[in-house]
């Protein structure tokens, strides 16, 4: 599953579901899941890289030290060990000082006798008696072996006094641990290194992780998309992971059922559509009859006579929509797509629904641009916005046709009391008249001609949104966007005549 998107097959445009669903909020966090699992495997590395490197450091120390105190004990007590053979009983100043020249010192270790309470020095000015204390001096002299750290010269230092019991001496040398501090601090400088080094290896392999472990959720973003959009028939795959399958089988039972439930909805709808056109055609005719015979009624009947028909009227027109919707909703929409001039196209439109009073503005050179329509349900689009304006703002004012990139907008605006903005997102809705509508005196609407107007402008690969008027009056409009073609029409065809160019 994580390597293979969604199975989208294609399938007709259906219904895009607008009612409101109840989400559980998440917990509001300040990253998101990809970023939070890179940062766990970059602390992660830091936290392992940093235990690590302290450990390895305090042990590397650990070990140096002691070869290193090793070494200089072993050395100082050799050095030691040849005072009694080279020197005489009473050794004269010139004799031990002959001897410290002799001694194989290295790494500049310096080295030191304390013979008759005079000192002699390698180094009398970093390594004179001062730089000895005095009860180091009293242990020394007592028979003890002393190893001590201090400062020599300001050199931390290794300080050893070995007693000579041949001699009435004692021998002293001072090892400089500067070199093994040289060598520590580059180690932790490498240590260091190292573990920002792991630290972004550590962040990049999580950056790797969240790519592929999140790979599948994006396809069931996808797929919700899909969904979303109106494709019922698009599923996950499964068989892939068993720890997948247990997101995409809920996924695509959910989607089933999903399915099931508008398909049955849809079904109802169109039967029930169907089963109540006979007997209003009955009652339509009836009407008819009725009608043609109101002089002769009473003036009471006739009231009623009129009530009745305009409820007959109103009950035709719910069927005919829920018809209609109910082809979408079952996929049974088929467009019969022509390339035609979009302006002459709202002009003839405009005109065969009576609205000749109504300017269609549009620049010269938006008289040849071409869109890929169905004639008549195009024609069905203009006249719901057109009715609209005319049952709730007084009728329309003006339809502008614009090119925006490579999409064509059209338009339709009226002077009325507008759309407030909580009610332009559900006005497209099924039975939503927002605050215009619901009047029962003046309103013959069913809340079905946005929404077909909707279903039919999605149905061309368009959208439509109601905005604020351009030029700051109150009022409404009505934006209708489709995709250009940019192939030309037939230039037989007749030329625009009636266009009102924008001002």
């Amino acid at each position: 599953m994580s390597a293979v998107g969604p199975e989208i097959r294609p399938v007709q445009a259906r219904t895009r579901p607008r009612r409101r669903a109840r989400i559980i909020a998440p917990v509001r966090r300040r990253f998101g899941l990809r970023t939070r699992l890179t940062l766990t495997f970059g602390l992660g590395a830091a936290a392992l890289s940093a235990v690590l490197s302290l450990v390895t450091f305090g042990l590397t120390r650990e070990n140096l030290t002691s070869q290193r105190e090793r070494s200089a004990v072993d050395r100082a007590a050799i050095d030691a060990a040849r005072l009694s053979p080279q020197l005489p009983e009473s050794p004269t100043d010139l004799e031990i000082e002959q001897f410290l020249r002799e001694l194989p010192l290295t790494d500049g270790t310096a080295a030191a006798i304390s013979y008759a309470d005079r000192w002699f020095t390698t180094d009398d000015i970093n390594f004179s008696s001062s730089a000895v204390t005095d009860s180091v001096q009293q242990s020394v002299s007592g028979g003890d072996a002393i190893k001590i750290n201090a400062n020599v010269g300001g050199t931390q230092s290794l300080v050893l006094g070995v007693p000579v019991p041949a001699l009435p001496a004692e021998y002293y040398e001072a090892v400089p641990l500067s070199d093994l501090q040289r060598t520590l601090d580059r180690l932790g400088l490498t240590l260091v290194l190292a573990s920002i080094l792991t630290t972004l290896g550590g962040g990049l392999v999580g950056y790797w992780a969240s790519r592929r472990v999140f790979a599948p959720l994006l396809d069931v973003g996808t797929a919700a998309e899909a969904i979303a959009g109106g494709r019922l028939d698009t599923r996950l795959p499964v068989g892939g992971d068993t720890d997948l399958d247990l997101i995409a089988n809920p996924f695509n039972e959910m989607a089933q059922a999903l399915e099931d439930r508008i398909e049955r909805d849809a079904r109802f709808a169109s039967e029930v559509s169907h089963e109540l056109r006979s007997p209003l055609m009955t009652i339509a005719a009836t009407v008819e009859v009725l009608e043609n015979t109101r002089e002769e009624l009473p003036e009471r009947a006739q009231t009623a006579l009129t009530l009745l028909a305009a409820d007959v009227d109103r009950l035709q027109q719910l069927v005919e929509d829920l018809l209609e919707i109910s082809r979408f909703d079952v996929g049974a929409i088929k467009l019969h797509l022509e390339d035609v001039r979009a302006a002459e196209m709202v002009i003839q439109a405009v005109r065969f629904l009576g609205g000749g009073g109504v300017p269609v503005r549009f620049e010269p050179e938006i008289g040849e641009v071409t869109v890929r329509v169905d004639k008549r349900r195009f024609g069905r689009v203009i006249a719901n916005l057109l009715d609209n304006a005319e049952r709730y703002a007084g009728g329309a004012t003006a339809i502008t046709i614009e090119r925006v990139n490579d999409r064509l907008r059209i338009s339709v605006e009226d002077r009325g009391n507008g759309v407030p903005f909580e009610e332009r997102d559900i006005i497209f809705d099924r039975f939503s008249r927002g605050a215009e509508g619901g009047n029962r005196s003046n309103d013959s609407g069913v809340g079905l001609g946005l929404a077909l107007v909707d279903e039919h402008v999605r149905l061309h690969g368009g959208s439509v949104w109601v905005d604020d008027r351009f030029d700051g009056e109150i009022g409404a409009r009505f934006v209708v966007e489709l995709p250009m073609v940019e192939q030309p029409v037939d230039t037989a065809s007749e030329p625009i005549t009636e266009a009102i160019p924008i001002t």
